[in-house]
């Protein structure tokens, strides 16, 4: 207790500026023995002191490392967490790959078994490992049925381990995650089916070879003909049809047997797209587009507009004979009728590239364009590297260093610290009076550096 408790206050000092206290390789040893003794808040307190330790060779990372391990089976998570920071500091520094391997078969079992608390608890670990799993990504992949959701979880838990979902799922565990996925769009939590929905488009777009079950799954949900899901799959499934150009355009079918249900402007938009990207494909092309001009005066959106006309003049580029009556209706209806200007523009463009010159028409309008890439939810890498430094705190939970929200009151109102202005306004404001006046008494004087 009484070492926990020094370590807490030369720590504090420190954080107050100035290194007052500095880790040597016997304090270290000294602290780790005595980890085993304190109560759970005192081990916290050390294991986040070891943290600004740096160890000297391989040999003495490995030890720590060694003696650390037995901290996984606390019952305290924010032990479990503290002990898996570290882990993952010091194992920079070791190279031997069965000690590797056998550090992370340890922090398996204790980060499972936080899923099992409290549903706070268990939103902490989740978002937790969501960090842990960008710093090792096959980490949990044997572990996927663990993080599918229960019926009863709170929903900002579901979020949380559909996204752990997608970050462990690969090629080999995919079909049982689809399934899953499959059921979560059927619910009757429109958010959370939306969540699902999009989970298995991520899923389409990171792997090939799963793309064409996920675009199943997504082709039984729109048979569906629920509303509230029909629509994030239309819009994923288009997201996959760019994904993959050339590939799966039977899949347009299925949109069109189902365009009388497709209501959301995004929905629309994306079906559009797939209308005039794909026209050769559909059979009844033309009564489809004819029918979606005649409303399109109707349409307070102007991103569904502008994909109709778009729509409109791929389809006519395409098939000009078959086309043509219905690409001038279109332009001449959102040229001289439609409200939006954006609209109208975009009509007087095509209209006069038709004119004068259809094969700048054809550059333009039936481009190709690069695929999509996936969806990409990782971190950059230097933040990343410091939200595992900062494993079990709030940053880690709002994915935030610590930095960009823990500062003095001076420093909040944008007074650079350590500055004259900056004492001047504490003495102004009273605040951080008493810590202004030991800056002031020790200025000029030598730093005092503490070791057991």
């Amino acid at each position: 207790m009484v070492v926990s408790n020094a370590v807490s206050a030369l720590t504090e000092m420190n954080a107050m500026g100035g290194q007052v206290w500095r880790l040597e390789p016997q304090a270290v040893s000294r602290l780790l023995t005595a980890v085993n003794e304190c109560v759970e808040w005192g081990q916290i307190a050390i294991l986040e002191a070891l943290i600004e330790y740096e160890p000297r060779d391989e040999k003495e990372a490995e030890n720590i490392c060694e003696r650390l391990l037995p901290r996984l089976q606390h019952a305290n998570g924010s032990v479990v967490l503290a002990t898996v920071r570290l882990l993952l500091k010091y194992e920079r520094y070791v190279k031997r790959a069965d000690l590797l391997a056998q550090f992370a078969k340890k922090m398996v079992p204790p980060l499972i078994t936080l899923l099992s608390s409290e549903p706070e608890i268990q939103f902490v670990a989740l978002r937790n490992i969501n960090i842990i799993l960008q710093k090792r990504p096959r980490l949990l992949s044997k572990e996927i049925r663990v993080f599918f959701c229960k019926y009863n979880d709170p929903i900002y838990v579901k979020y949380e381990k559909v996204d752990v979902l997608v970050r462990i799922c690969s090629e080999r565990n995919a079909e049982p995650l689809l399934s899953e996925l499959k059921e979560y769009a059927k619910e009757v939590d429109v958010e959370f089916v939306d969540c699902a929905v999009r989970a298995i488009g991520r899923l389409a777009t990171r792997y090939e070879a799963v793309a064409e079950r996920a675009i199943a799954v997504l082709e039984e949900l729109i048979q569906m003909k629920v509303d509230y899901s029909l629509q994030p799959c239309v819009v994923v499934l288009c997201e996959v049809l760019r994904r993959y150009p050339g590939r799966f355009e039977t899949t347009i079918t299925t949109l069109c047997e189902h365009a009388d249900y497709i209501n959301s402007p995004a929905a629309r938009s994306a079906y559009l797209w797939a209308l005039g990207q794909y026209s050769e494909h559909v059979a009844n092309v033309n009564s489809l587009l004819t029918t979606a001009v005649d409303s399109l005066l109707e349409e307070e959106d102007s991103g569904v507009q502008l994909a109709l006309v778009n729509a409109c003049v791929k389809y006519f580029l395409k098939q000009p004979q078959r086309g043509q009556a219905l690409v001038l209706r279109a332009l001449q209806t959102a040229s001289e009728k439609c409200a939006n200007p954006d609209v109208r523009d975009r009509a007087y463009i095509y209209w006069r590239l038709l004119s004068a010159d259809p094969n700048a028409a054809r550059a333009v309008a039936l481009v190709e364009k690069p695929p999509v890439r996936p969806e990409s939810s990782n971190l950059p890498d230097g933040l990343l590297e410091e939200l595992v430094s900062e494993l079990g705190c709030v940053s880690s939970v709002l994915q935030k260093p610590a930095r960009q929200f823990v500062y003095p009151h001076a420093e909040r109102v944008g007074v650079p610290r350590g500055t004259a202005a900056a004492s001047a306004y504490e003495e102004e404001s009273g605040a951080d009076a008493a810590s202004g006046a030991i800056d002031a008494a020790n200025e000029g004087e030598p730093e005092l550096l503490i070791s057991f």
